[in-house]
């Protein structure tokens, strides 16, 4: 089968997530990826949102964290409060799922603004729960499609910190949890380099070339001794994503590459 780049990038991120974790999940690309993860290869994830629910299991993706859908679909469903106090900072939280508008080198993440914060060129969502999630998780996923324009050499804002200025910044940060992990994007996969915590390139997509990834890099992206080569979607990820894709433009009333 035939696929698209923004599909490779979510069945990769969905890859990523391992079955019986427990997954606290951004609305947009990694509400998509952590559905597909449990429609495909890790039936048991226990998704949870911010706005409560717990064991979400949504036939069609959320607009929002208030999406009735997720509580219908939940295990459970328990005040914000609960969700941030008892399962984030309690340390009960295996990944952290997030995007982003912009992320550097370090992943740290931004969703203020676009330029200056009192005169912005783009004033974005905000923070919610990003800043605390990347701060308590056990790790944290990073889901957004690569361009110099997203991934930057100097944030105009950080949101919510990764490895903050890299090497021991987290620990001196007094951070629990390893931090960012995976930065999954639409040309590649990059992991933190040991030691220094700044994010390399561990894998391209196929067809993917090193030059494109650099020309889509605000920073001197570097990569790994040993780069690999993400799997190609199979048949079953690619027609599980493209069903819920259509049941999510179905249900809102959108066309089908909007879901």
């Amino acid at each position: 089968m035939t696929y698209s780049t923004n599909e490779m990038m979510t069945v990769a991120a969905a890859r990523r997530l391992q079955n019986g974790s427990v997954c606290f999940v951004g609305i947009g690309l990694p509400s998509k990826a952590a559905n597909l993860a449990r429609l495909t290869s890790s039936p048991d994830v226990v998704l949870i949102y911010e706005s409560g629910p717990i064991g979400a299991k949504p036939s069609v993706l959320p607009l929002s964290i208030g999406d009735g859908e997720l509580a219908e679909t939940a295990d459970t469903v328990v005040p914000t409060g609960e969700i941030f106090r008892y399962w984030l900072q309690g340390g009960r939280i295996d990944v952290g799922f997030l995007g982003a508008a912009q992320v550097d080198r370090f992943g740290n993440i931004n969703t203020t603004v676009v330029g200056d914060y009192h005169r912005p060129k783009v004033r974005l969502p905000g923070a919610g729960g990003a800043p605390e999630i990347a701060g308590s998780a056990k790790s944290v996923l990073i889901i957004l499609k690569q361009s110099s324009r997203s991934f930057v050499d100097k944030l105009d804002f950080v949101t919510s910190v990764g490895h903050g200025e890299g090497g021991d910044s987290r620990k001196r940060l007094g951070l629990p949890g390893a931090g960012p992990v995976g930065i999954i994007t639409d040309l590649c996969i990059m992991e933190p380099e040991a030691g220094s915590h700044e994010f390399i390139v561990t894998a391209l997509h196929p067809g993917v070339t090193r030059e494109q990834v650099v020309a889509a890099t605000g920073w001197a992206i570097r990569f790994a001794d040993q780069v690999a080569e993400t799997a190609v979607p199979t048949e079953v990820e690619l027609t599980a994503l493209r069903d819920l894709e259509a049941r999510t433009a179905a249900a809102h009333g959108q066309a089908p590459g909007e879901a």
